[in-house]
C-alpha cells in the first residue's frame, strides 16, 4: 500500500510525497552508487592507485555521481527526492566496501606478478 508523506514548504504550502515513488528513486540511486563504486574501483586498480590517492579517487567518484544526479534531476529535484543530502551520504560505506573490493582485486590482477 502506498502512503503519502507530507511536509510544509518554505512558502507555507503543504507538499505531498508518494512514499513508494521516493523509495523507488532511492533504490535507483543505490544501484547507480554500487555501479559507480565497482567501475571506479576497477579503474583505480587498473591504473595502479595506492594508499590515499585511491581513497581520494573514491571521494571524487562519489561527488561526481552526486553532481550528475543533481544535474539530471534539474531545478525540480524536490519532485524526486525529499532532501539532497541523502543522495550524497546514504550508502557511502557500502559503496566504499564495493570500491575497495574491486580496487584490490583488479590491482592484484594487473600489478602483482
Amino acid at each position: 500500500m502506498s502512503r503519502v508523506r507530507t511536509r510544509e514548504s518554505e512558502s507555507g504550502d503543504i507538499v505531498a510525497y508518494s512514499e513508494s515513488a521516493i523509495r523507488a528513486n532511492h533504490q535507483n540511486v543505490e544501484y547507480c552508487r554500487t555501479s559507480i563504486a565497482a567501475l571506479s574501483g576497477s579503474t583505480a586498480g587498473i591504473i595502479g592507485l595506492t594508499g590515499l590517492l585511491g581513497f581520494a579517487f573514491y571521494l571524487i567518484s562519489v561527488f561526481s555521481l552526486w553532481c550528475m544526479l543533481l544535474v539530471k534531476a534539474g531545478k525540480n529535484w524536490n519532485n524526486y527526492f525529499i532532501s539532497r543530502r541523502p543522495l550524497l551520504t546514504n550508502g557511502f560505506m557500502g559503496g566504499l566496501g564495493t570500491y575497495v573490493l574491486f580496487w584490490t582485486f583488479l590491482y592484484g590482477m594487473v600489478h602483482v606478478y
